[in-house]
C-alpha cells in the first residue's frame, strides 16, 4: 500500500509516493538523472517496504508529477535542495525514527554529498553511482560519433543561450545509439527500457532532458565529498559499468570512512537485471543493520564486503 503525498522545496511542490512502514526506518529514494520515481524506484521500494521499512520516493522539481518550470530542466543545486526537503519531510512522518537515502546513476553521486552534510541521515546507498562526471564523460565520448557529439554540444550551447531570454528548453534523449544526439550512447545505456520499463507500464515517463542540463552533469564531481561522509554508506558498483564507471566509485569507497562495497558483474543496470536479487538482498541486509535496529535481515544471508 502506498499513498500520494507532496512536500515543498524552494516554493515548488514535489510529488512523492509514501509507503508506510512498521520498523521505524524510512528510505528516501529517487530514480536516475531525469528518471521519474515509478520506473526508477518501484521495484526496490516495494521490496524495502515488504521488509518493514517506510519509503518516500519522489520526483525532483520540473520532472514527473512534481511542479516546476521549465519542464525537463535538471539543476543540480535545486535537486539537492529537493533531497534536503524530502529528508526533512520523511523524518517528520508518523512512526519514522531513522532515515536512509538511496539513488542510482548521477543522483547516486548526490548520495555522497548529502551523506557528508549534517542532515540526520542514518545510512545511505549509492547504486551504480556517477561520482566523477569529467572522467565518466571522457569515457562516454568513446561511444559517440564526432558529428553527433558536436550536435549535442551545439544544442547545449543554444539551449543555455535560450534560457537567458526565457525560451523553452531544447531537449535531448536520455539514451540513444551512437550517432544520435543523446545524453548517453554507451552500450549499457541501450538497456534503459529493458531495465526500467520492460512492460511499458510507465508511458508518462518522458525520457528526455533539457540540453542546458548536460554541461553541469558532465562537470559534477561528488567523489570529493567521500572523506567527509558522516554515516554508513553502501556502494553498489557494477564491474562492467560504462555509463557511470566502476573504478571511480571503488576509489571513492576506499576514501569513505564507514563504507561498504558490493561489486556485481554486469553493466550500469545490472541491479535491475541479472544482479537484482543479489543487490536487493544486500541492500536489505545493510538497511536492517543500520536503520531498523535489528541485527540481521531475515531474507538476506549475504552482506556486502567492507571497503573501508
Amino acid at each position: 500500500m502506498r499513498e500520494k503525498v507532496s512536500f515543498i522545496s524552494g516554493g515548488v511542490a514535489c510529488a512523492a509516493w509514501h509507503y508506510p512502514g512498521t520498523n521505524g526506518g524510512c528510505v528516501v529514494m529517487t530514480g536516475g538523472f531525469a528518471v521519474t520515481k515509478e520506473p526508477g524506484t518501484d521495484r526496490f521500494a516495494e521490496r524495502f517496504n515488504a521488509a518493514g521499512f517506510s519509503v518516500l520516493a519522489f520526483d525532483h522539481r520540473n520532472f514527473g508529477e512534481s511542479a516546476g518550470e521549465p519542464r525537463q530542466v535538471a539543476r543540480i543545486p535545486d535537486q539537492l535542495d529537493d533531497w534536503r526537503a524530502a529528508i526533512a519531510y520523511a523524518a517528520a512522518l508518523p512512526g519514522v525514527e531513522r532515515v536512509a537515502i538511496w539513488a542510482f546513476s548521477l543522483p547516486g553521486g548526490y548520495i555522497l554529498q548529502l551523506a557528508s552534510e549534517d542532515l540526520g541521515i542514518s545510512a545511505a546507498i549509492a547504486q551504480s553511482p556517477n561520482v566523477d562526471g569529467p572522467t565518466v564523460t571522457r569515457n562516454a565520448s568513446r561511444y559517440q560519433t564526432p558529428g553527433a557529439a558536436l550536435r549535442l554540444v551545439g544544442r547545449a550551447i543554444l539551449d543555455n543561450l535560450g534560457a537567458l531570454v526565457g525560451r523553452k528548453p531544447r531537449l535531448v534523449a536520455l539514451a540513444g545509439p551512437p550517432g544520435t544526439v543523446a545524453l548517453l550512447n554507451t552500450p549499457d545505456a541501450q538497456q534503459t527500457d529493458e531495465a526500467l520499463d520492460p512492460d511499458n507500464r510507465y508511458r508518462d515517463w518522458q525520457q528526455t532532458l533539457a540540453a542546458r542540463s548536460v554541461f553541469p552533469a558532465a562537470l559534477y564531481r561528488p567523489t570529493k565529498y567521500a572523506p567527509n561522509v558522516r554515516c554508513p554508506l553502501l556502494y553498489v558498483v557494477c564491474e562492467a559499468d560504462q555509463s557511470a564507471l566502476a573504478a571511480p566509485a571503488v576509489a571513492a569507497a576506499k576514501r569513505t570512512p564507514t563504507a561498504e562495497l558490493l561489486q556485481v558483474p554486469g553493466g550500469h543496470y545490472a541491479p535491475f537485471l541479472d544482479a537484482h536479487e543479489q543487490v536487493v538482498e544486500a541492500e536489505l541486509a545493510f538497511l536492517t543493520r543500520h536503520l531498523s535496529g535489528k541485527n540481521q535481515s531475515p531474507s538476506a544471508d549475504k552482506s556486502p564486503q567492507t571497503a573501508a
